[in-house]
Formats: structure tokens, sequence, C-alpha cells
């Protein structure tokens, strides 16, 4: 959705990159670039100003004047001051102290309320949760059969007392699903209430008269985020009639601009809490405004890519692939039966795609990664499936009979069973050497990265053939340039070990961010 949001900022970066003094002239230029690449991005006018006038004020301060990288502080400025407007800090949902915690869903019809009950529903009972969900909506056709269908596919419990369809009281049926939850033990009730296709008094009033009846402790207001500059409007309409504590920004994988996810919370006063970017049930996560805005400036989300990790591999896994990869037969332990349990994992995870797009650096090949079939994933599988199991294990048995066999059982040429077990050695060799601390091949200033044992011996095999010259003049040369070469070996080593451009002797203007450290122990 940010994608040209996204663009426009990356390239407007890349013209402060390489100054070494920022003008007052390069200031206003980004500030100007930035305001069109916002309007652009349907972000609301209020909001572009308020943050202009703060990158500006503080682009044109101390901070960027002192700094040793002036273009890196002018992004760290646009970077802080977005996970401002976005809402800054994350906000957690609150519970109530005595159970069940009832949850109102709020918005306009089409916006997804029904289905995001199903989300929520599913992503508070993989909390430890025991949600219940409550047809409230009994105006739209087949809004209560819908939710009962989603309620199913999410694994929680649905109260649909009422057929729907223009018949039933909703404010009963919320007031009654809350002694259903008691009786029950549901500790949360999710209320999906009926929308309209616009502002009406009729439905804040039946809004408010079904707020009035749970005393909810957190009412959600649901936004489409494609609907643009509406979406602010919406929601101050919803703010003032019926009231809510938080956001939740549904069909965020669509090709809209994204402007109402950066407006909404810096024009209602609510923070965003949950974004829905797709069709599964699993597409839904708490909404992080720190996040949101690294996505925003290319720089990746890796907390939520860590997260997603762990929910998905198990450390026991884990740790038993990490065996074999370590191991003294150079990771041979590691066969085609574990690269397909590890493959499938990853697909666990989600989209291939969106599992790229959250690594730094990736926009620079995002139309790559928007044309990856992930059906190549699901191909693989099925010539690893179409091996015996002695295949599997040792994969050094596969002949020119058994690919054509294998490229027949799983319907693909001959090549693509022969290029499969190609990359897979190649895969296992160099997953091998990172698992015994070897490190990437090619990669200087990290064991074994282009520095390693059999490197080292060369260079003293080298060191040993030069012999001192018998003339004092010439010796002397040569001592000189030695000890030169050893400073600037000592000034590299200084820089750290990552090699960061512009980075002090020692590192000492690299630290990394709060969220990273304490992953860092």
């Amino acid at each position: 959705m940010f994608d040209t949001l996204s663009d426009r900022l990356a390239a407007t970066f890349k013209n402060l990159r390489g100054k070494g003094r920022l003008s007052e002239a390069d200031i206003d230029a980004t500030a100007r670039e930035i305001r069109i690449a916002l309007l652009e991005a349907d972000v609301a006018l209020p909001v572009v100003r308020a943050f202009i006038k703060q990158v500006k004020e503080r682009a044109t301060g101390v901070e960027v004047s002192a700094a040793l990288n002036p273009a890196q502080q002018v992004i760290k400025i646009v970077n802080e001051e977005l996970i401002g407007i976005l809402g800054g800090e994350t906000r957690r949902l609150r519970f109530a102290k005595q159970p069940p915690t009832v949850i109102m869903l709020a918005g306009l019809q089409g916006a997804g309320k029904t289905t995001l009950a199903g989300k929520l529903g599913r992503w508070l009972k993989a909390q430890g949760h025991s949600p219940l969900l409550v047809a409230c909506d009994l105006q739209r056709p087949n809004a209560v059969n819908q939710l009962s269908v989603v309620a199913e596919r999410a694994g929680v419990g649905v109260y649909a007392p009422q057929p729907g369809n223009g018949v039933g009281d909703p404010v009963q049926v919320a007031k009654d699903s809350i002694e259903f939850a008691r009786t029950k033990q549901y500790d949360v009730v999710v209320v999906d209430t009926a929308g309209r296709l616009g502002i009406d008094q009729e439905l804040m009033q039946q809004a408010a008269d079904i707020r009035d009846a749970v005393s909810p402790d957190e009412v959600l207001f649901v936004v489409d985020a494609m609907i643009g500059q509406d979406a602010v409007n919406t929601a101050e309409a919803f703010r003032d009639g019926v009231g809510f504590d938080g956001v939740v920004l549904s069909k965020l994988d669509g090709d809209a601009r994204g402007g109402a996810a950066l407006s909404i919370a810096h024009v209602t006063g609510r923070q965003i809490m949950f974004a829905s970017n797709g069709e599964k049930l699993d597409d839904f996560d708490a909404f992080h405004p720190d996040r949101m805005a690294s996505r925003i400036l290319g720089m990746g989300d890796m907390l939520t890519l860590i997260e997603k990790a762990e929910q998905t591999f198990s450390q026991q896994e884990a740790e038993k692939m990490a065996s074999k990869l370590a191991s003294s037969k150079g990771g041979k332990d590691f066969t085609l039966d574990d690269f397909l349990a590890q493959m499938e994992q990853v697909r666990k995870m989600g989209s291939i795609s969106k599992l790229l797009g959250m690594l730094p650096g990736m926009g620079q090949i995002k139309d790559q990664i928007n044309n990856l079939d992930e059906r190549d994933v699901d191909r693989t599988a099925a010539i690893i499936k179409s091996m015996t199991p002695a295949e599997r294990q040792e994969p050094t048995l596969i002949n020119g009979s058994r690919r054509a066999r294998i490229a027949k059982g799983s319907g693909v040429e001959v090549s693509a069973v022969k290029n499969l077990v190609e990359r897979f050695f190649e895969a296992r060799k160099m997953m091998s050497r990172m698992a015994q601390g070897g490190g990437m091949p090619g990669m200087p200033g990290m064991p074994g990265m282009g520095g390693g044992p059999g490197r080292q011996k060369k260079k003293q095999k080298q060191a040993k053939g030069k012999q001192r010259s018998g003339n004092p003049m010439k010796r002397k040369q040569q001592e000189d340039e030695a000890a030169a070469r050893r400073a600037a070996a000592e000034e590299a080593a200084a820089g750290g070990a990552f090699g960061l451009p512009g980075a002090a002797p020692g590192g000492k203007d690299f630290e990394l961010p709060d969220e990273f450290k304490k992953f860092m122990g």
C-alpha cells in the first residue's frame, strides 16, 4: 500500500547522500519533495502541514548541523516524525479485571468488521484467551451466517440467537451475550455491530445503544484503509457520535495510497491498534508505529519477521537442525527431508514475498519480489516428495534414470530435478559453514569470510618467502611500508566489523536501536 510513498521518499533521500553539509536550500527542497510525496499518498492536509513544520524545524537545528552525516540525521528525523503521526507508542488492549472483557467493533458497511471479528478472535485465542464472537449485525443479509462460518474457521465460539436479515433486536442480543459468556467461561466477548453505506442517525443511535447495554472495555473503529480522505471524516463522525478507543485498519494489502493510515491517528487522537493485511485469518497483527515507519522508509521490519519465526519454529527443531549442520560430517546429516521440513515451516509464516519485503533494503528489488511465483515452493516440495526415502537421505544416488522418474512423478522437466539437487548441495555447504562459525564466503573482516585459516596460511607462506634487503636504505623503506600497512589494517579493524560507511574509529557513532538490544542479550 505504501509503495508509491516509499519510492518517492527513497528518491528524495538519495539526493541528500554524499553531501557533507546541508544548506538551507537543500532542506527546503527536501521538505518540498516530502510534502508532495505525502499529498500524493492522500495524507490529510493538516497532517502534512504539521509534519513538514516539525521536520523543517528540526532539520535546520543543531542536531543536523552538528551531525557527522547530515543526510542520515534528516532520515532519522523523518523516521521519528512518522512514528509520531502514526501514534507513537504501541497501544495494547485493555482487559477487564473481572472477565469477560467486552470489545465492540464499529464502522461502516464494507469496512470488513465481520471478517475482522474472526481475525481478532483467532489472534486472541493464540494469546491464550477464550473469545466469543457475538452477531449483533442483524441488518445485512447473511451477516449472522457469515460470522458463524468465520468463527468456525477461527476455532472460536459464536453467539447468534437471532437469524438476522432484518429480524431481531441487536441491543438485546448484545446484553444477553455477556451472561452467556460468563456461563460458558469465555473471557473475551467480541461484539460485531451493523454498518451502513454512509453515516446516518439510525446507525449512530443503534451503536450507542449497544455500547450503553454492554459497557465495552474497548470500542474499536474498523476503517477501510483504501477509502482515502473519507476515512478521516468517517472516523471523526464515529468519534463524536459513538466514541471509540482505538482504530483497526483493514485491507492494508490493497493498492490504494494509504494516506488514511498516516492521517487517522493524528486527526482523531486515537491510536491504531491492529492492522489487517490480507484475506486469510492469520493476516492480522498488532500495529506498531515504529515498525510501520521503518517499512515506509524502506528499512524493513526485522522485529515482526523475528516474531513470526518464533511463533512458527520450535526451539527444539531449530536446535536439532543446527546440530546437523554443525556436525563433523560437514552438514551431510542435513537431508532433503530436513530441507523440505524447513521449507514448509517457512511457508507457514506467510507469503514469501511479504517475508522478503520485511528485510532491510528489499525495496530496491521490489518488482522482482512482487513477481515471485509462490508456486515454486510447491513445485520444489513435489519434486522432493517424488523421491524415495533413500534418495532423500542420500541425494548423490540420483542418476539420470532416477531424475527422469522423479521428473515424471512431480510433473516437471528433468533439468528442474537436476537444478534442485545442485542447489541443495550448495545451500547445505553454505549453511554448514555458517553453523560452524565460518560465516559467509567472500565477506572481509569476519571469521571465515574471505579471511579464513587457509588464506592466513597462504599469507604467512608469502611473508616467509620475502627476504629482507641487505641495502640499509632499501631495508628502511621496506620497514616503513610494513608499518604503514599495519596502521591501515588497525584503523580498518577499529571501524567496526560491519564496515559501516562514515563510522568513527571504534564505531562509537553506531548504536543499535533500542528495540534490537533485547535480542542481543
